[in-house]
């Protein structure tokens, strides 16, 4: 029982919420070996730290004996999931998704033990089902509990439309709880209506309803939205050590203490006992060790200070040719020029706010108006806010 008891404490630590937690416990107590299942749709190719969440929890119960059962849904990301959106989700590409396939199972074995990992594609099971199928499916649940769900209701009462086919992915997510008989689902707390409905079609196809683990959504890097690539507030689980330290060095202080808790062991009231910068280099560190390791985490945090505090040129700085053409007679560019050219903008208008910003230095130079011109010479260094840096080549 003591075991069992440990065991529970484990899977409860950075959980969201738990349904039902009493079920977890006798699933546990049953000294079965649990089947804790985990989908994933591969819609982009990189995973970031809001993933590791699910994941390092899938990981505690490999860890503790069980068995973990990463779900690729080559299928439903066809159809495309609606969880969280206020509109029809695009539908990837059967070609995007084969590509996206490989790397996310690469990325995810930065976490999960590929030796304790069963690996399934829900094609295997959902490509097979005929139409009588589907349908047959679908008649295991209602309208009316499809509309429970936040984003269907607000969408409707919007005149939004829901088209049948977004209908049918939680069904079919539910369906792949069915065909590797889930004992655990666990996912992003977006997705608890999803695993909810897991529970009753496991129930109407004469299953034991598997318990729902959700963890909760990591915040991105600019401190207000959940971490999404496409948001750019992301640290990807498989970047460079000296990009991630400086994208966790770049997170506002609000969000120091969620990160300490949900990514890392390290202890939040020993980690607060330090001065808030030193706070900051302690979660970096050990964010680049757990994806990297310990040399790779010291020559992050000596290359962070290098750059940052001691206002030394990186060692990865990236090269970039500039051509006489785009120079006028005295070797000289526009400064929105230069930034739009070297491409570490994403716009002339992007260059000017940066500029106004002060957040532009040529050669350690701040750069003080929009309208300036720069005289160019190779191996100068060209620096835009504290992450984007490019060395000059004249061709």
């Amino acid at each position: 029982m003591k075991d069992v008891k440990a065991q529970f404490e484990r899977l409860k630590r950075r959980a969201a919420d738990i349904v039902p937690e009493q079920d977890l416990l006798e699933k546990l107590k049953s000294g079965k070996i649990l089947r804790a299942k985990l989908g994933v749709d591969p819609t982009s190719p990189d995973l970031h730290l809001g993933h590791s969440l699910v994941l390092r929890k899938l990981r505690d119960f490999q860890e503790l004996g069980h068995q973990a059962v990463l779900i690729v849904g080559d299928f439903t990301a066809r159809i495309g999931d609606p969880s969280d959106r206020d509109s029809t989700r695009p539908v990837v590409t059967q070609e995007a998704i084969e590509k996206n396939m490989k790397t996310y199972t690469d990325q995810a074995f930065l976490i999960l033990d590929p030796i304790k990992t069963e690996i399934r594609y829900n094609s295997e099971w959902l490509d097979k089902l005929r139409f009588q199928d589907v349908l047959e499916l679908a008649a295991r649940y209602t309208v009316a509990r499809m509309l429970e769900r936040d984003d269907f209701e607000k969408r409707f009462e919007g005149g939004q439309p829901i088209t049948i086919k977004e209908f049918l992915y939680p069904l079919a997510q539910a369906y792949d709880s069915v065909a590797i008989k889930a004992d655990v689902e666990l996912g992003g707390t977006d997705q608890r209506f999803n695993l909810l409905v897991g529970r009753e079609i496991q129930e109407r196809f004469g299953l034991s309803p598997q318990v729902t683990l959700t963890s909760p959504l990591l915040i991105g890097t600019d401190g207000t939205k959940k971490m999404s690539k496409s948001l750019g507030n992301s640290i990807g689980i498989a970047e460079a050590p000296n990009t991630m330290f400086g994208k966790v060095m770049s997170i506002p202080d609000s969000l120091l203490e969620q990160y300490v808790i949900l990514l890392t062991d390290l202890s939040w009231p020993e980690v607060q006992k330090l001065h808030p910068m030193e706070q900051k280099k302690r979660l970096a560190r050990e964010i680049v060790q757990i994806y990297h390791d310990a040399d790779a985490a010291d020559a992050a945090l000596e290359e962070f200070a290098r750059v940052f505090s001691r206002k030394e040129r990186p060692n990865d700085v990236t090269q970039v040719v500039i051509s006489k053409s785009e120079l006028n007679a005295h070797n000289k560019i526009g400064i929105v020029q230069l930034l739009t050219v070297t491409k570490l903008v994403s716009s002339k208008s992007d260059a000017r706010r940066l500029v106004e910003q002060g957040a532009v230095e040529l050669d350690g130079q701040r750069i003080g108006s929009v309208d300036d011109e720069a005289e160019l010479r190779s191996g100068m260094l060209l620096r835009v806010g504290k992450k984007r840096f490019a060395e000059i080549k004249i061709e």
